[in-house]
């Protein structure tokens, strides 16, 4: 899982700081948007309106841009009308992607994604012919210096978490999705810092790829993530981490 954790922590890193900040922004009030419409805007009643306030908040997005996210969710406001929407395919080596999307025009994000797919070395496929290898989960990213494998196990176990996994410089806590916000609450509690928490999708299976593949898989998902529609993409490629720091250092 080396490659795939790394990358989302590289990812969350570089989102707070770099030139793609109003991106991030639009992507999240997306989410708070679409979470307040289908759940209530009350965070602590509505788990994945929360979990959006929370990424929003981690990237320092000003209150009144949350509060006014969540009144057009609910209807208080005027806003666009979003509507989820799934893509899968297959990028270099036969790595499986699949592609989370809200959009206002579905036409119009699905030209995309199959242009970029094309572009870049894969193909977009048919609904479902990869979302079989997936599971959706929590997951919550901790650099090693922020605490201990005992102290963060015992914390994750108390609180219903699934399962801690020790990868190089961090600890990845896997939850399901109902008990996401209780482990993330309950290692916030302890004054622990993470670098990334988030729903997402976790393969089954990896496929190892070499240099090559690697990069040509690195640069498809840049790209994916790039398109003003796409909220989150998910792969089951497996990397050298030396190779995604790579990828990162020449952006």
């Amino acid at each position: 899982m080396s490659g795939h954790s790394k990358w989302h922590s590289i990812k969350h890193k570089k989102a707070a700081t770099d030139a793609k900040r109003g991106k991030i922004f639009t992507r999240i009030i997306k989410e708070i948007t679409v979470a307040a419409k289908m759940g209530g805007g009350d965070p602590e009643s509505n788990p994945r309106l929360r979990t959006a306030v929370d990424a929003a908040k981690s990237v320092n997005m000003p209150n009144d841009n949350i509060k006014k996210a969540i009144q057009r969710g609910t209807g208080e406001l005027e806003g666009v009308n979003y509507e989820e929407a799934v893509y899968e395919g297959y990028g270099p080596g036969g790595v499986a992607v699949i592609v989370d999307c809200l959009t206002d025009n579905k036409n119009r994000t699905v030209a995309e994604i199959r242009f970029t797919f094309g572009k870049h070395n894969g193909n977009l496929g048919e609904s479902g012919c990869v979302g079989w290898m997936f599971s959706k989960k929590g997951m919550i990213i901790i650099n090693k210096d922020k605490t201990t494998e005992d102290e963060l196990m015992e914390i994750v176990l108390e609180s219903g978490g699934d399962d801690i996994r020790d990868e190089e410089d961090s600890f990845v806590v896997v939850t399901s999705v109902e008990d996401f916000s209780n482990v993330a609450e309950a290692i916030k509690k302890n004054d622990i810092e993470w670098e990334t928490s988030e729903i997402t999708m976790v393969p089954s299976t990896y496929v190892k790829l070499d240099e090559k593949q690697g990069l040509q898989t690195l640069k498809l998902l840049d790209k994916l993530e790039e398109l003003d529609d796409v909220q989150n993409v998910w792969s089951n490629f497996d990397m050298d981490a030396e190779l995604i720091e790579k990828f990162n250092s020449a952006e």
